[in-house]
């Protein structure tokens, strides 16, 4: 059930970053919408309703998620850079999923949305300073500092992490 659930790994945030991992983050956020389009094209409906585990979220509540979690992501790093150490805003994910939004749009909508979304957050993220990278936000439930480096690699990993349930949901079921 572990590797159904966390494919490539948990998130392990690494003690420092390099300019060049740096960079490989922004790239994996840029592609990420294309890799998410191009890896629902050809579902259909009953595909798009198929949880990519047991008891997990469906493919097409998968989209919405990014989605949802991409923006909520975009706010926090615009937060860290434009105030000193912000408490960001947690959200219940598993209850975003089940809000009625996610089934009654179709999830071309929220892959638009991840195309303009990460257009506009890697033209942010190409253009930080080495100063900028090190400004942090607070995560009131346990009260951790987090920099934009770490945060950035957190979303990277994040996005591949939810492609690859979609990947690996496609081959187990040949589709």
């Amino acid at each position: 059930m572990e590797a159904l659930k966390y494919p490539i790994g948990r998130f392990e945030p690494l003690p420092a970053y390099t300019p060049a991992m740096l960079q490989g983050f922004i790239k994996d956020i840029h592609y990420l919408p294309q890799q998410i389009e191009i890896a629902v094209q050809h579902l259909d409906e009953y595909q798009l309703q198929t949880p990519y585990r047991p008891e997990g979220w469906t493919v097409a509540q998968v989209v919405h998620h990014l989605a949802d979690s991409h923006m909520n992501g975009y706010t926090r790093m615009k937060l860290a850079l434009t105030e000193d150490k912000p408490v960001i805003k947690p959200y219940e994910e598993g209850a975003w999923a089940l809000l009625s939004d996610v089934a009654a749009t179709p999830i071309n909508v929220s892959i638009t949305l991840l195309h303009a979304l990460h257009t506009r957050w890697t033209n942010l993220m190409e253009r930080l300073e080495d100063a900028d990278w090190e400004r942090t936000f607070i995560h009131p439930a346990n009260g951790t500092q987090y920099n934009l480096k770490t945060h950035a690699a957190n979303y990277a990993w994040h996005g591949k992490h939810h492609l690859e349930h979609i990947l690996r949901l496609k081959e187990r079921m040949d589709w």
